[in-house]
C-alpha cells in the first residue's frame, strides 16, 4: 500500500492559498511582487476614476515601509451583504473572488477583474487598515495577515467620500520591503497619461520626495513625452479615439503614434489602464493595421512598384512610438498579473479603428504619409543590406573552415560551460592578459579602440565594423535572425577595459552592443564586468591597489609613510605579475578584492584566476565569498 488516502488531501480555506503560494497571485515575492501590491490597490482607485467617481489619488510610502493609497471615489460599500451577512468591506478584504466587477452594475469597465486584488494585498500584509468615508461617516476596519482584528467601527463624521488603504507588506513573505521610487513613479505617470484629468500625488516620506502627475493631453502627451529629445518624422502625434461595437460588446479604442529618427520600436499596450507587458489581441490588431495602411499608401503613391516586395512589420515599426489603449467590459487577461489580453473581438476593433483613421489621415496629410513611408523603406533597404552582410560573414567563415579570428587567444578547453573570455582594450592589454591568464580555460580577445556606437547604427552598418565582426565570430552566437545563445563558446564573457575614462566609454559601448543585439547574454547571466585598478601603491614590501583618486588618497593616509604611487592608465602598462597582484595579496597569499561582477546583479563573483597559482584563490573564493566586494554595478 502506498498510504495515499483521502486524509492526505488538504483544503486551504480563506486567504491561506495566497500565503502558501503568493507567486500564483502576484507573480513573485521579489521587488516586482512587492510593487504589485501597490498596483492592485491603486488599480482599484483608478477603476473608480474610470467609472467617473474619482479625480484624485494619493500614494504615500511611510518611513516604516508601510504604504497608504487614498482616493476620493465612492468608498467601498460598508453595509451588510444580503447573503454572507458581513459588511461588503470585510467580504472584499477577506474573501477571494469577491468584488463589484463581475457585471453586477458597479463598474462599466475596470482593471481589477478577478476580485482578488485587495484580499491578496491583505493576506500578504503584516497589518492592513481600511478607512472608508461614506454617507457622512468614517468607517474603519483593521486586519493582521488577512484576519480581522475586530469589527467594522465608525471612527467619526466627515463630509468627504473615498477609500484609504494602509498596508505593511509581510517581511516573512517578501525578500525585501524596499520600494523603488522611480519604478512606482513611472507606473503612476503612465496611469495619469492614460486617464486624462486624473491627478496623482506620490509621496515618499523615507526621502522626503513628492511628485505630481496630471495630464490633460492624455496618451498623445504620453507619446510626446516618450519622444522627448529625439528628432521626429512628423511634428504632432497622430491620435484617434473611437468606440466600436463588436459581437454585441462595446470596445473603446484610443491610439496615439509618432515616428522618430531612431531605430527602436516603443509601443506600449494597455487594457482598462493595465499595462499588458506581453501584448495581446489589441497590439496584434494595431500592428496589422499600420503595416497594411503603409503598404497600401506606398503602392498607391508609386513609392513601391509592383515588383517591389511589401514592407514588413519590422520595417514599419522602426522608429515608431505608440500607445494603444482599449477599454472594455469583460477583458480576458492571462493570469492575475494581467500580462496579456486575449479577447479576439478586440483585435478586429483596433484593426478597424486604426486602419480607417490612418487611411483618412494619409489622404488628408500626404506629406506625413510620405515621410513615414520613406522612413519604413529606408528600414527595408537596411534590413536587406544587413541580411546580405550577415550572409557574407557566414559564407566567408564557412569558406575559411570555421576559423576563429587571428587576434583571439583561445583556450584549450572545449566545454563552453568551463570557459570564459576576456575582452580587453588594445594589443598591449591583450599581451598582458595573455601572459597572465590560465590558457586552459581562459581566452583573451583584444579590440582596437572604441567600437561603433550601435545605438545610432543599423545592423548593416554594424556588420561593416571589423572589430564587431571579430567579436561576433569569437563568441559564436551569430547575430540578428541567426542569433542563438546556445551556440555561445564561453559561459562567461568578461568586459575588461582600462581604468581611465576612455576605458569606461568603451565598456559602455560594449554593453550597449550586448544589450541591443545579444540581450540573452545579459539576462541569462553570461556577461560580466572586470574593473582593473588605477593605482599601485607600495611602501617597502607593503602593496595596495586603488581604483580611483579618492581611494588612492585614503590608502596613502592609512599607510601614513612615504609611498611610491604608480598610475596604470591601461592594462598594457602592467606586467602579467602586476595584473595577477590586483586580485591577490602576494605577502599573505590571500585575495585582496575581486573586481568582477555580473552585468545585472552585484552579488555574484567569478574566479578571475589570472596567473599560475590558481588553486589557493579558488579555495579563498569558496570560503570568503561574502567578503568579496563588487563595484561598478550595471542594472
Amino acid at each position: 500500500m502506498d498510504g495515499y488516502t483521502a486524509s492526505n488531501i488538504q483544503v486551504l480555506e480563506g486567504l491561506e492559498p495566497v500565503r502558501r503560494r503568493p507567486g500564483m497571485f502576484i507573480g513573485s515575492t521579489d521587488i516586482r511582487g512587492l510593487h504589485h501590491l501597490v498596483y492592485e490597490i491603486v488599480d482599484n482607485s483608478v477603476d473608480e476614476a474610470l467609472a467617473g467617481h474619482c479625480d484624485r489619488i494619493r500614494i504615500t510610502i511611510h518611513p516604516d515601509r508601510s504604504v497608504t493609497v487614498s482616493d476620493n471615489g465612492r468608498g467601498i460599500p460598508v453595509d451588510a451583504h444580503p447573503t454572507h451577512k458581513v459588511s461588503a468591506l470585510e467580504l472584499i478584504m477577506t474573501t477571494l473572488h469577491a468584488g463589484g466587477k463581475f457585471g453586477g452594475g458597479g463598474y462599466k469597465v475596470a482593471g481589477g477583474l478577478h476580485g482578488v486584488g485587495a484580499s491578496v494585498v491583505n493576506a500578504l500584509s503584516t497589518r492592513c487598515r481600511v478607512e472608508v468615508r461614506k454617507n457622512g461617516q468614517v468607517h474603519v476596519h483593521e486586519y493582521e495577515r488577512g484576519v480581522p482584528t475586530g469589527s467594522l467601527r465608525v471612527a467619526g463624521q466627515t463630509d468627504e467620500h473615498g477609500t484609504t488603504t494602509t498596508f505593511l507588506a509581510d517581511d516573512i513573505i517578501f525578500e525585501s520591503l524596499d520600494y523603488e521610487f522611480a519604478t512606482l513613479a513611472q507606473r503612476f505617470r503612465e496611469m495619469a497619461y492614460l486617464n486624462a484629468g486624473l491627478h496623482f500625488t506620490f509621496v515618499d516620506e523615507r526621502e522626503d520626495r513628492e511628485v505630481n502627475f496630471y495630464f490633460e493631453g492624455g496618451i498623445a502627451s504620453f507619446v510626446s513625452h516618450l519622444n522627448r529629445g529625439r528628432s521626429v518624422v512628423h511634428p504632432k502625434p497622430l491620435y484617434v479615439s473611437r468606440e466600436m461595437g463588436t459581437n454585441g460588446t462595446a470596445v473603446s479604442v484610443e491610439v496615439a503614434l509618432q515616428y522618430n529618427d531612431g531605430f527602436d520600436e516603443k509601443v506600449f499596450a494597455f487594457a482598462n489602464t493595465i499595462h499588458t507587458v506581453d501584448g495581446g489581441s489589441h497590439l496584434t490588431g494595431f500592428r496589422a493595421a499600420i503595416t497594411r495602411q503603409l503598404n497600401d499608401y506606398a503602392r498607391k503613391a508609386g513609392m513601391l512598384k509592383e515588383s517591389d516586395p511589401s514592407l514588413t512589420g519590422e520595417d514599419v515599426r522602426e522608429g515608431l512610438t505608440a500607445i494603444v489603449s482599449v477599454k472594455l467590459q469583460d477583458p480576458q487577461f492571462e493570469g492575475q498579473t494581467k500580462g496579456k489580453l486575449g479577447n479576439a473581438e478586440v483585435r478586429s476593433a483596433v484593426d478597424t479603428v486604426v486602419n480607417d483613421y490612418l487611411g483618412q489621415h494619409f489622404h488628408e496629410n500626404p506629406a506625413d504619409a510620405r515621410r513615414i513611408v520613406e522612413k519604413s523603406m529606408t528600414a527595408a533597404r537596411a534590413r536587406e543590406a544587413a541580411r546580405k552582410a550577415r550572409d557574407l560573414v557566414i559564407r566567408k567563415t564557412a569558406m575559411e573552415g570555421l576559423s576563429l579570428p587571428g587576434k583571439l587567444a583561445d583556450c584549450s578547453e572545449r566545454d563552453p560551460a568551463k570557459c570564459e573570455i576576456f575582452i580587453v582594450e588594445g594589443d598591449s592589454a591583450g599581451g598582458t592578459a595573455k601572459q597572465g591568464r590560465d590558457r586552459g580555460y581562459q581566452a583573451v580577445l583584444p579590440l582596437r579602440g572604441k567600437i561603433l556606437n550601435v545605438e545610432k547604427s543599423r545592423l548593416d552598418k554594424m556588420l561593416s565594423s571589423a572589430e564587431l565582426r571579430t567579436l561576433i565570430t569569437a563568441l559564436g552566437t551569430g547575430i540578428g535572425d541567426t542569433f542563438n545563445v546556445d551556440k555561445l563558446r564561453y559561459n562567461r564573457v568578461v568586459i575588461m577595459t582600462d581604468a581611465d575614462l576612455d576605458g569606461g566609454h568603451i565598456r559602455t559601448l560594449l554593453l550597449t552592443f550586448f544589450f541591443r543585439h545579444m540581450e540573452p547574454l545579459i539576462t541569462q547571466r553570461h556577461l560580466y564586468i572586470a574593473r582593473p585598478p588605477l593605482y599601485r601603491i607600495t611602501h617597502g614590501r607593503e602593496l595596495r591597489y586603488a581604483f580611483d583618486d579618492a581611494e588612492r588618497d585614503r590608502v596613502i593616509k592609512q599607510i601614513n609613510r612615504k609611498v611610491e604611487v604608480n598610475r596604470y592608465k591601461g592594462l598594457g602598462e602592467m606586467t602579467a605579475t602586476q595584473l595577477w597582484e590586483t586580485t591577490m595579496d602576494p605577502s599573505t597569499r590571500k585575495m585582496m578584492r575581486v573586481e568582477i561582477e555580473d552585468a545585472i546583479v552585484a552579488d555574484q563573483t567569478i574566479d578571475m584566476c589570472l596567473g599560475p597559482d590558481v588553486a589557493p584563490r579558488k579555495r579563498w573564493i569558496q570560503t570568503h565569498a561574502s567578503e568579496v566586494k563588487n563595484l561598478d554595478t550595471i542594472g
